[in-house]
């Protein structure tokens, strides 16, 4: 049932920009462009983490534009979700990213893949809200940076904040200045790892606006399964592996039995 889910979703367009479709021309510019996608490949990936096997035999290609995953808690969905810009590598098997090897080349695959964490305090690392964006822009002549620091907080309501210490602002605002740095970079792909657990319902509203309505590619972590019917695609994943692959409500149905069958 899997294999037959898996071959009807690959029948969906691709992404733009992935190989085997029109990509946009590439020009000298080390200026960051929000790009529509990327072409992800996992073959045979095996993750052990100490004793423990956290992923086995994990083998999908993920072009659509909006993918969710879910599972419960230790099931190595958020390990799966690492392996997708570089965080972890696999103990075997290998994870390409536009034919980019995370193992090998996992500079320029953060530079395709942004990562926006549970926590954004873990992210955050400058000490005011406009110094967290200019960082993902530091290479840039200052002019610039500061132009479009300011356009993108103004984009994301955090344009009165940009002088404050980024670590006052409340939860939910935190969470959209981790996002804009992200974004700030120009990823091709933002991969969120349950981003709303610690947000109230209007954030988790705001926040999942906020990716709904991103060019780029998202591969979404959530076990809010309100946000997944908004996906093309969710994997389910349960003891280190995916066990359905299909459209949302077929895939969000597979978890729930999963949870009511749960000794």
């Amino acid at each position: 049932m899997i294999a037959r889910a898996r071959a009807a979703l690959r029948r969906r367009p691709a992404v733009e920009g992935a190989p085997g479709t029109s990509a946009a021309p590439s020009g000298a510019s080390d200026r960051p462009t929000a790009g529509t996608g990327c072409a992800v490949r996992l073959e045979d990936v095996h993750v052990r983490l100490g004793e423990r096997d956290v992923l086995r035999g994990i083998d999908l290609e993920l072009r659509e534009r909006r993918v969710g995953i879910v599972g419960a808690n230790g099931s190595g969905k958020s390990t799966l979700a690492r392996l997708l810009n570089g965080l972890v590598v696999p103990t075997s098997g290998r994870v390409l990213v536009d034919g980019l090897d995370t193992r090998r080349d996992g500079a320029a695959v953060r530079r395709l893949v942004g990562f926006v964490f549970t926590d954004p305090d873990a992210q955050i690392v400058m000490p005011t809200v406009a110094e967290d964006v200019a960082y993902s822009l530091r290479r840039l002549p200052a002019a610039e940076r500061d132009a479009l620091v300011r356009a993108a907080l103004a984009a994301r309501g955090l344009a009165d904040h940009a002088d404050h210490p980024a670590h006052l602002l409340s939860g939910g605002q935190k969470q959209l200045l981790a996002l804009t740095s992200v974004l700030a970079a120009g990823p091709r792909l933002v991969v969120a790892d349950e981003p709303t657990t610690l947000l109230d319902l209007r954030n988790t509203r705001r926040f999942a606006a906020e990716l709904a309505g991103l060019p780029q590619q998202v591969v979404l972590v959530s076990h809010d399964l309100s946000l997944l019917g908004a996906m093309d695609r969710v994997l389910v994943v349960d003891g280190g592996r995916v066990v359905a692959d299909d459209a949302p409500g077929p895939a969000v149905e597979h978890y729930r039995r999963l949870v009511d069958e749960a000794p």
